[in-house]
């Protein structure tokens, strides 16, 4: 847990910048809801932006990634979750605490107000905390899309993945079709984290974990099923201190051109915290 307190004093020291390439080594779903359903086309396709192009949004990103952290810090449990939104037939429930050093709250902010608990009593909380963690949409990298993958393709730039539903009393089949981005994309990736005070250079570890938890998981819809799985590289990381901003003092170029592995290894040792200066 941090080693944040109530009384830790927030000015900008400097931003790490992570930049890279999500690559799709599965079909990849992030659904952009019925309201797009075209006649002919798949039950369930996938987000695009103004000009057609599959996108993965930066929110879906965000959300899987801090996902992935409350389940590993043992925080996806009714007594640590909060109603984010309550209406019938659809909750949204997400960690939430007044707990200065809560590492979860710190990367991604929490407002202060009043906050029902899944279980147990509802509180009131004066405590803020401002997000540390960016997470930008992120673009298809289109000519990762080769021709002779087009050429197996339903769309452009995407495919349709066939399912069935069975069901279990009558063995009647409900068939099903899933629009994906093929195995082989690659989207460009851009992580912005906040360094607002010096307990904040621990949050890096954690940001990197959750990074590594999503390489053996899923992103997106249909994960059980064999989409969504995903693949970090040609990781770029870069630091620039208030510095950089006040009066174009140099960047720090921190990793160019790795993978998790080094960027782990970086993020957990020693000699991190010195670099992440003003």
């Amino acid at each position: 847990m941090s080693a944040h307190t109530a009384e830790t004093e927030l000015r900008l020291i400097g931003k790490l910048i992570l930049e890279g390439e999500l690559r799709c080594e599965t079909g990849l779903h992030i659904g952009a809801g019925k309201g797009s359903l075209e006649i002919g086309g798949a039950d369930n396709p996938v987000v695009k932006d103004a000009f057609g192009r599959p996108y993965i949004p930066g929110s879906s990103l965000r959300g899987k990634l801090r996902a992935l952290l409350e389940q590993s810090s043992g925080l996806a449990v009714p007594s640590e979750l909060v109603y984010l939104s309550k209406r019938k037939g659809q909750e949204v429930r997400i960690h939430q605490s007044d707990r200065p050093g809560d590492e979860i709250c710190l990367l991604f902010g929490r407002n202060p107000g009043r906050m029902e608990r899944v279980t147990g009593e509802s509180f009131d909380t004066t405590v803020s905390s401002p997000a540390r963690l960016t997470v930008y949409d992120a673009p298809l990298e289109t000519d990762s899309i080769t021709p002779q993958m087009r050429e197996n393709l339903d769309d452009e730039l995407t495919e349709v993945k066939s399912e069935n539903a069975i069901d279990r009393i009558t063995s009647q089949a409900n068939p099903r079709t899933l629009e994906r981005v093929p195995a082989g994309a690659r989207f460009k990736v851009r992580f912005v984290l906040d360094v607002l005070c010096e307990e904040d250079k621990a949050l890096v570890a954690r940001f990197v974990e959750a990074l590594r938890l999503l390489e053996d998981d899923a992103l997106g819809g249909g994960g059980s099923r064999g989409s969504g799985r995903v693949r970090f590289a040609n990781l770029n990381l870069k630091w620039r201190g208030c510095g950089f901003y006040a009066s174009g003092a140099a960047e720090q170029q921190l990793l160019l051109g790795a993978d998790l592995d080094g960027l782990q290894a970086l993020a957990c040792g020693a000699e991190l915290g010195g670099k992440l200066t003003e």
